[in-house]
């Protein structure tokens, strides 16, 4: 059994907390930390968490978690990822992980030194429908993908805002491109593998806030497709829409936040769609799944399954697609070096 605790108590939380009941009698869930010790408290008593903290180093000492899980605003993630690690746990953190290549490269030192393992929420790699699509992929059933279709086009208004620390750079680490289509651009690379080349633009419309809520991308794959990028926080109508165009098939899916099976569709030429297909299960790609396969992981002594490169891939990318838009420019894969100012800066400015 896995102790665990939780640090933040805030929008993303609950959720946290409703995976990890999931897992039944796999982990017991013993601390939470809030600086602001009465909400806390009152999230630990609604959710029957027997010890609230007011600091995250007091819960460690105390507690000696196996696995801690961090919900906290984007900005505080680095740092309180290396402390947990340095203090004996294994740790999933929300996304974004950090805010640069270089800090990423230091937070896999860390791992490396803990011994233990740090990985991220990327809960769209784990419904079945998305695996299985990977094992097409994979085994090249359904032949070359050619061309990828991804778009996050997503709603915010100015009171999303609001909160005091999203829509500013130190604070968010990026606008809807991190904090929002990162989890369909975690997902398509994931299935098409290492990319080549970017180049991008960004705008941000209508909110007085420092980050993008719109960026567009084209990409080049290692492997010859390639791909456009829609990510949006300005689009009324809401969708999640990846789409792949493999030389014999298109598969795609269409959701909102999370989907299940249902979500998918498979489609021959000549718009024929593929009936005879079945997937394992029915599992949706939550964090529910998530967490259960990071149990596994743990269990069985391997790392999970989005950490160290798998976690990194997307930020590299974001940091090319940042770089592309920021200076007009090509960006290749093989630019984010550490001496690239994008690789300590996404705004490419000295840290």
């Amino acid at each position: 059994m896995q102790r665990v605790a939780l640090i933040g108590t805030g929008a993303f939380a609950s959720t946290h907390v409703e995976a990890l009941h999931a897992a039944g009698e796999r982990v017991r869930l013993v601390a939470a930390v809030n600086t602001d010790v009465a909400r806390g408290q009152a999230f630990c008593q609604q959710h029957g968490i027997p010890a609230c903290y007011a600091d995250t180093a007091t819960m460690l000492h105390a507690e000696q978690p196996d696995l801690v899980h961090i919900c906290t605003p984007p900005g505080t993630h680095a740092a309180l990822s290396m402390q947990c690690l340095a203090a004996g746990a294994h740790v999933l953190c929300e996304k974004p992980l950090c805010a640069s290549l270089a800090e990423f490269d230091r937070l896999l030192a860390a791992e490396a030194a803990s011994g233990r393992t740090l990985s991220t929420v990327f809960q769209w790699r784990f419904g079945a429908a998305a695996q299985f699509v990977q094992r097409l992929l994979h085994t090249g059933e359904v032949g070359r993908p050619l061309l990828a279709t991804c778009h996050t086009l997503w709603y915010r208004e100015m009171d999303y805002y609001a909160v005091p620390w999203r829509g500013q750079w130190a604070a968010s680490l990026g606008g809807t491109t991190m904090g929002h289509g990162i989890h369909l651009m975690d997902l398509l690379l994931w299935l098409l593998g290492d990319w080549q080349e970017v180049q991008a633009i960004m705008r941000t419309f209508e909110h007085p806030i420092e980050v993008e809520n719109v960026s567009l991308a084209l990409v080049t794959f290692a492997s010859g497709a390639v791909g456009s990028i829609a990510n949006s926080a300005v689009s009324p109508r809401q969708e999640t829409h990846l789409r792949l165009d493999c030389q014999q098939a298109t598969l795609e899916v269409k959701a909102l936040y999370r989907y299940d099976t249902s979500d998918w569709a498979f489609t021959l030429p000549g718009d024929v769609p593929i009936t005879g297909w079945r997937i394992p299960q029915d599992q949706p790609g939550t964090l529910t799944a998530q967490v259960a396969a990071l149990l596994d992981s743990l269990e069985a002594g391997q790392p999970p399954l989005v950490s160290g490169w798998e976690a990194r891939r997307v930020l590299e990318f974001i940091t090319g697609l940042y770089q592309a838009a920021r200076t007009g420019s090509v960006v290749r894969r093989a630019d984010l070096t550490p001496d690239n100012p994008f690789y300590h800066s996404l705004t490419g400015q000295p840290v």
